[in-house]
Protein backbone atom coordinates (compact mmCIF):
# COMPACT_ATOMS: atom_id res chain seq x y z
CA UNK A 1 0.00 0.00 0.00
CA UNK A 2 0.91 3.40 -0.88
CA UNK A 3 2.02 6.51 1.47
CA UNK A 4 -0.82 7.59 -1.27
CA UNK A 5 -3.74 5.68 -0.23
CA UNK A 6 -2.85 4.78 3.63
CA UNK A 7 -5.44 5.29 6.08
CA UNK A 8 -2.55 5.35 8.82
CA UNK A 9 -1.60 8.68 7.35
CA UNK A 10 -4.78 10.40 8.26
CA UNK A 11 -4.81 8.56 11.21
CA UNK A 12 -1.16 10.23 12.05
CA UNK A 13 -2.25 13.75 10.51
CA UNK A 14 -5.12 14.03 13.54
CA UNK A 15 -2.93 12.79 16.57
CA UNK A 16 -0.30 15.12 15.10
CA UNK A 17 -2.69 18.00 14.94
CA UNK A 18 -3.55 17.34 18.69
CA UNK A 19 -0.32 17.00 19.94
CA UNK A 20 1.01 19.84 18.36
CA UNK A 21 -1.91 21.76 19.73
CA UNK A 22 -1.54 20.43 23.36
CA UNK A 23 1.88 21.38 23.58
CA UNK A 24 2.19 24.67 21.62
CA UNK A 25 4.87 22.80 18.96
CA UNK A 26 7.07 21.30 21.19
CA UNK A 27 5.78 17.81 19.62
CA UNK A 28 5.71 17.74 16.29
CA UNK A 29 7.59 20.94 15.03
CA UNK A 30 9.61 19.16 12.30
CA UNK A 31 8.64 15.97 9.97
CA UNK A 32 10.85 14.45 7.21
CA UNK A 33 13.34 17.90 7.15
CA UNK A 34 10.53 20.33 7.22
CA UNK A 35 9.02 22.35 9.53
CA UNK A 36 5.54 22.36 10.81
CA UNK A 37 2.65 24.56 11.27
CA UNK A 38 -0.73 24.61 11.95
CA UNK A 39 -2.80 26.48 9.06
CA UNK A 40 -6.69 27.76 10.17
CA UNK A 41 -8.88 28.41 7.14
CA UNK A 42 -12.90 29.24 6.76
CA UNK A 43 -14.38 26.86 5.40
CA UNK A 44 -15.58 27.17 1.64
CA UNK A 45 -19.09 25.99 2.36
CA UNK A 46 -19.52 25.86 6.15
CA UNK A 47 -18.02 28.95 7.50
CA UNK A 48 -16.14 27.24 10.35
CA UNK A 49 -12.80 27.34 11.38
CA UNK A 50 -10.59 24.68 9.83
CA UNK A 51 -7.26 23.52 11.50
CA UNK A 52 -4.58 21.44 9.52
CA UNK A 53 -1.16 20.53 9.87
CA UNK A 54 1.50 21.39 7.39
CA UNK A 55 4.78 21.29 6.74
CA UNK A 56 5.94 24.09 5.19
CA UNK A 57 9.04 25.77 3.87
CA UNK A 58 10.57 29.40 4.96
CA UNK A 59 10.25 31.77 2.56
CA UNK A 60 11.89 35.10 3.22
CA UNK A 61 9.64 36.02 6.39
CA UNK A 62 6.39 34.39 4.87
CA UNK A 63 5.78 30.50 4.79
CA UNK A 64 4.86 28.35 1.99
CA UNK A 65 2.81 25.17 2.35
CA UNK A 66 2.41 22.89 -0.40
CA UNK A 67 -1.49 21.41 -1.44
CA UNK A 68 0.21 18.05 -2.72
CA UNK A 69 -2.88 15.68 -1.23
CA UNK A 70 0.05 13.54 -0.62
CA UNK A 71 -0.25 12.93 -4.54
CA UNK A 72 -4.29 12.51 -4.95
CA UNK A 73 -5.79 13.97 -8.05
CA UNK A 74 -7.66 16.67 -6.20
CA UNK A 75 -6.81 19.61 -4.18
CA UNK A 76 -6.90 19.49 -0.81
CA UNK A 77 -9.77 20.99 1.40
CA UNK A 78 -7.56 23.76 2.88
CA UNK A 79 -6.58 24.78 -0.30
CA UNK A 80 -10.27 25.56 -1.89
CA UNK A 81 -10.94 27.25 1.50
CA UNK A 82 -7.87 29.91 0.88
CA UNK A 83 -8.96 29.95 -2.83
CA UNK A 84 -12.56 31.82 -1.24
CA UNK A 85 -10.86 33.44 1.35
CA UNK A 86 -7.30 34.03 1.15
CA UNK A 87 -6.65 35.70 4.97
CA UNK A 88 -5.86 32.79 7.64
CA UNK A 89 -3.94 32.01 11.01
CA UNK A 90 -1.01 30.24 11.43
CA UNK A 91 0.25 29.03 14.46
CA UNK A 92 4.06 28.61 14.79
CA UNK A 93 5.08 27.11 17.95
CA UNK A 94 3.32 29.24 20.46
CA UNK A 95 3.28 32.08 18.20
CA UNK A 96 -0.36 32.94 16.08
CA UNK A 97 0.31 34.89 12.93
CA UNK A 98 -2.08 36.18 10.42
CA UNK A 99 -1.56 35.84 6.57
CA UNK A 100 -2.77 36.14 3.42
CA UNK A 101 -2.59 33.20 1.01
CA UNK A 102 -1.91 33.43 -2.73
CA UNK A 103 -0.15 30.89 -5.23
CA UNK A 104 3.67 31.28 -6.05
CA UNK A 105 3.86 32.87 -9.51
CA UNK A 106 5.86 31.53 -12.62
CA UNK A 107 8.89 33.18 -11.64
CA UNK A 108 8.65 32.11 -7.94
CA UNK A 109 7.54 28.74 -8.58
CA UNK A 110 10.50 26.89 -9.62
CA UNK A 111 12.79 27.96 -7.19
CA UNK A 112 10.89 27.62 -4.59
CA UNK A 113 10.31 23.96 -5.62
CA UNK A 114 13.57 23.36 -5.90
CA UNK A 115 14.45 24.29 -2.45
CA UNK A 116 11.62 22.21 -1.26
CA UNK A 117 13.23 18.90 -3.57
CA UNK A 118 16.42 20.15 -1.76
CA UNK A 119 14.65 19.57 1.95
CA UNK A 120 12.54 16.08 1.24
CA UNK A 121 12.29 14.10 -2.23
CA UNK A 122 8.36 13.08 -1.02
CA UNK A 123 6.96 16.61 -3.18
CA UNK A 124 8.45 14.89 -6.11
CA UNK A 125 7.16 11.59 -5.48
CA UNK A 126 3.65 13.33 -5.12
CA UNK A 127 3.91 15.51 -8.24
CA UNK A 128 4.82 11.85 -10.53
CA UNK A 129 1.86 10.52 -8.57
CA UNK A 130 -1.06 13.14 -10.04
CA UNK A 131 -1.64 14.54 -13.28
CA UNK A 132 -2.86 18.10 -11.55
CA UNK A 133 -0.16 20.95 -10.68
CA UNK A 134 0.46 21.31 -7.06
CA UNK A 135 -0.29 24.68 -6.06
CA UNK A 136 3.04 26.06 -3.78
CA UNK A 137 0.57 28.05 -1.28
CA UNK A 138 2.49 31.52 0.05
CA UNK A 139 1.35 32.38 2.93
CA UNK A 140 2.17 36.18 3.86
CA UNK A 141 2.19 37.88 7.15
CA UNK A 142 -0.06 40.46 7.56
Amino acid sequence: MTTKHNPAIKLFWAIHLKLYQWTSGRIGNMIRGLPVLLLTTKGKKTGQLRTKALMYLPYNNNFVVIASNLGKDNHPAWWFNLQAEPKAGVQIGSSHISVHAREAQEHERESIWQALAKKTPDYEQYRSWTSRRIPLVILERQ
